[in-house]
């Protein structure tokens, strides 16, 4: 035992001085550091520059905050003022007499189309409408500087868009009444059109989805390498959606060649823009997101049209995003479910409805230069209103669609739960055949 704690005392003694040992060498090194570091020249901190990877700034050694506002408010783009005259004619796109006259037929048809639509969902004709009335020029502005190429997604009051690149009034009249004419087979709401041969995908309900879903496919047309961009329609109200942040960041960091627009048109439904955000709207986020930006006039479709071509333009040349926010004003309800009366005032609908209405400031612009009378105005609405209603009363006399495509075009073999849910269906309509007309549906 003795000789155990001998050697005990021996291996503890040995374990303290190559402790020891270890510590002076530490030390040395030390000093010697430290002494190097004295050697060294005088340094100016002034001088020094942060090298952190997450951003590109400047030191200060003052505590400041960063104020919301750091400029005195986005200025708005624009080329007309509210009578149609051009203020800058530098800024004038020049566009041809046929070409105007097409601008403003298409957003008075839209305007017909959008009466006579809103009247047949409050008569019970249909179920849903939404209408867009004071955002014409937002539509046909940004849809005339596109290619016919390129990708449109749109949230739910765009059917402008849709309009200019040649949409006819049957589908869109189809869509709505669900008739056996639908793109859709009748499986959506009212007013979420699409049409894959108009590179226009598909309205879905839930709020700013679509926002992501442009990113994707702008990444998609930068890797195909063509001469083509994607174009996302939003409201203000949905850039408080999360999906917002994720399609600006994504298309950002992964230089996509994407148009986010948004139509700031006052109010998200019932919410107004002081309630939803504390920035200066939408377009002051941008920077934020190493975004090029600029908030325009949406009343002005000349200014919409020249700020989408140049940004549609540098998207595809320099592969990266542009935020464009168009100021505008939403003069309808939100849908046929909403009643503005209950959160805004009559006068304040007036004012944008009387004083600075897009269709109104763009036939001042074309009677001022002689190219639309009182005569022509009257013509084309008499025309115009005929047109829409004759579509209309096709659309209401066509059959529904077939009930067997509630069941197809998602698996190419059909299931057998959907096997199960079919056979199911047409047991439930054979024994209550008195509760469903079949003779109204397609065959």
């Amino acid at each position: 035992m003795a000789a155990v704690n001998k050697m005990y005392g021996v291996c503890f003694h040995a374990v303290r001085q190559t402790a020891r040992l270890k510590a002076a060498r530490l030390t040395q090194h030390r000093g010697f550091r430290v002494g190097a570091v004295r050697r060294q020249q005088p340094f100016d901190s002034t001088l020094e520059k942060p090298q952190f990877p997450g951003a590109s700034a400047e030191f200060v050694d003052q505590l400041e905050f960063i104020q919301p506002n750091v400029i005195s408010g986005i200025p708005v783009y624009r080329v007309m003022d509210r009578q149609g005259n051009i203020i800058n004619p530098s800024q004038d796109p020049q566009l041809s007499k046929e070409t105007v006259l097409n601008f403003y037929q298409k957003m008075t048809l839209l305007n017909t189309m959008d009466r006579i639509l809103y009247e047949s969902q409050r008569q019970g004709r249909i179920s849903f409408y939404m209408t867009n009335y004071g955002e014409e020029g937002t539509h046909i502005g940004s849809a005339a500087a596109l290619d016919p190429s390129d990708i449109v997604f749109g949230q739910y009051r765009e059917a402008g868009v849709l309009m200019y690149r040649g949409f006819p009034l049957d589908l869109f009249m189809a869509q709505c009444y669900a008739n056996a004419d639908d793109l859709g087979k009748g499986r959506q709401m009212p007013v979420h059109y699409g049409c894959k041969e108009r590179n226009f995908v598909t309205i879905s309900s839930p709020l700013a989805t679509q926002i992501p879903q442009a990113a994707g496919a702008a990444y998609a047309v930068k890797r195909e390498n063509v001469n083509r961009a994607v174009i996302c329609y939003f409201g203000e109200g949905a850039a408080s959606e999360g999906d917002a942040h994720a399609g600006f960041n994504f298309s950002a960091t992964l230089e996509c060649p994407l148009i986010f627009f948004c139509r700031n048109n006052g109010y998200a439904i019932s919410t107004p823009t002081n309630e939803q955000y504390r920035g200066d709207g939408i377009a002051a986020r941008g920077p934020g997101y190493g975004m090029l930006s600029i908030r325009v006039d949406g009343n002005d479709v000349f200014a919409v049209y020249n700020a989408t071509k140049e940004a549609r333009r540098r998207a595809v040349a320099e592969n990266q995003p542009f935020l464009i926010e168009a100021m505008t004003y939403r003069i309808g309800h939100h849908s046929t479910s909403d009643d503005s009366s209950a959160y805004r005032s009559v006068d304040e609908v007036n004012y944008w409805d009387k004083q600075d209405h897009p269709i109104s400031r763009l036939r001042h612009y074309m009677t001022t230069r002689g190219w639309w009378s009182e005569d022509d105005e009257r013509s084309w609405r008499k025309q115009s209103r005929k047109t829409v209603m004759e579509a209309f009363e096709k659309a209401e006399k066509r059959l529904k669609p077939n009930p067997e495509l509630m069941f197809t075009d998602v698996y190419q073999e059909m299931t057998p739960n959907l096997n199960k849910q079919r056979e199911s269906l047409w047991r439930h309509v054979q024994q209550y055949k008195e509760n469903y007309p079949l003779d109204m549906y397609d065959k």
